[in-house]
């Protein structure tokens, strides 16, 4: 199985965040992304680039094109929102991010009805069907495919502070789960997602890839859904495993370090180093205790063993970056970690909102429906 790699410019970038449509009255769900989709049209008729179908009739996609910097994809992504939301206004209803609503019920909601989805939902059945969960995906262009599986192992050592920053979904049908991000281990029970293989040739993955093919459990390369994948058709690095985040300017934050990560991996290959890897245990636990513990998580570094609060350890990583963000023009956007840091992770002010209010989960959704409009971290 040949597994052509496209050629695309040196860590460009390309943003979709995935949002949720939920009723101005109720805050629950709305199954009402056809109707926004047709509105948005173009002229012709044809779909308005960017702003795509999703698995679930209660979201929308808004992506930008491939970008040269964060802050062009983000002025991308936020000319769709508005289009999104003017498009939803007169139907009252609201835009949110996070990686799960608070309290909408999974069994209520319809599926988009094209085949690759009832597909998905006949061969998965009951965890093909609780997949009511919204993400971020950031790629990152890759100018060699020789350097794909060597930045995709070295990302696993990050993936952790990446998990921490972005994880939003603590309830689950209306309970607090434990977890901060608990979209990360529910999504991780759908066949070929989750953690991917540290191959370390790009044989190894196309053999795993013609496998996969021949035995049915895919049909195409994009149902291998990693939470760090190449993007074959792109030429590009997906970075998968982050939470939908409220705001834009959290996704513009955590899409900059995942760049500038990138680019500080492809920089130490170009000089012929050695890119940190972790054995596949550690990567997992990392997965486990981030999704658990969010920012209070004491994350595994290195395959030593050495240990450190993620929220101690990203403003090294931060500082060690910042050369590289003046480099790519992301060093506003990168600087707005240590803010989400002070101000706690969504999961944490989702938290804070519900104590605030005793408990309604009704006014955790206003609360996120507010972050998204104003682009401000709610403090309570």
């Amino acid at each position: 199985m040949k597994l052509p790699f496209a050629q695309s410019p040196r860590s460009t970038v390309g943003i979709e965040w995935e949002v949720a449509l939920v009723d101005r009255d109720s805050g629950d769900l709305r199954q009402v992304a056809q109707t926004i989709l047709d509105a948005v049209r173009q002229p012709d008729g044809q779909p308005y680039p960017g702003i795509l179908q999703e698995f679930l009739l209660n979201t929308v996609e808004a992506a930008s094109r491939p970008s040269t910097t964060i802050s062009a994809a983000i002025g991308d992504i936020a000319q769709r929102i508005d289009l999104i939301r003017a498009a939803a206004d007169p139907l009252r209803v609201d835009l949110m991010a996070a990686g799960t609503h608070p309290f909408a019920r999974w069994e209520l909601q319809k599926v988009t009805n094209k085949e690759r989805y009832l597909r998905l939902i006949d061969r998965t059945q009951w965890w093909g069907r609780q997949m009511l969960i919204y993400g971020v995906h950031t790629h990152v262009g890759v100018e060699d495919r020789r350097k794909v599986l060597p930045i995709i192992r070295a990302l696993l050592c990050y993936l952790p502070h990446l998990q921490a920053l972005s994880a939003s979904s603590p309830y689950w049908g209306g309970d607090d789960t434990g977890y901060a991000s608990n979209r990360a281990l529910l999504f991780q029970q759908l066949p070929t997602a989750g953690l991917p293989f540290q191959f370390s040739q790009w044989d190894e993955l196309e053999a795993y890839v013609g496998d996969m093919l021949h035995t049915g459990v895919i049909d195409v390369f994009n149902e291998i859904r990693w939470d760090i994948r190449p993007a074959p058709h792109f030429g590009t690095v997906e970075v998968r495993v982050c939470d939908a985040l409220p705001t834009l300017g959290e996704v513009a934050a955590v899409s900059a370090l995942v760049q500038c990560l990138v680019e500080e991996f492809s920089s130490l290959l170009d000089q012929g180093e050695d890119l940190p890897t972790m054995p596949t245990w550690f990567v997992q636990e990392n997965k486990w205790r981030s999704a658990r513990y969010g920012m209070e998580a004491i994350i595994i570094l290195d395959r030593h063993g050495n240990e450190q609060l993620v929220t101690d350890h990203l403003p090294e990583v931060i500082a060690r970056l910042e050369p590289v963000a003046a480099r790519l023009s992301c060093l506003e956007e990168l600087s707005h970690i240590p803010s989400i840091i002070q101000a706690g992770a969504s999961y944490q002010r989702q938290r804070a909102v519900a104590a605030a209010h005793g408990g309604d989960l009704g006014a955790v959704v206003a609360a996120l429906v507010s972050e998204m409009e104003t682009d401000r971290l709610n403090n309570v």
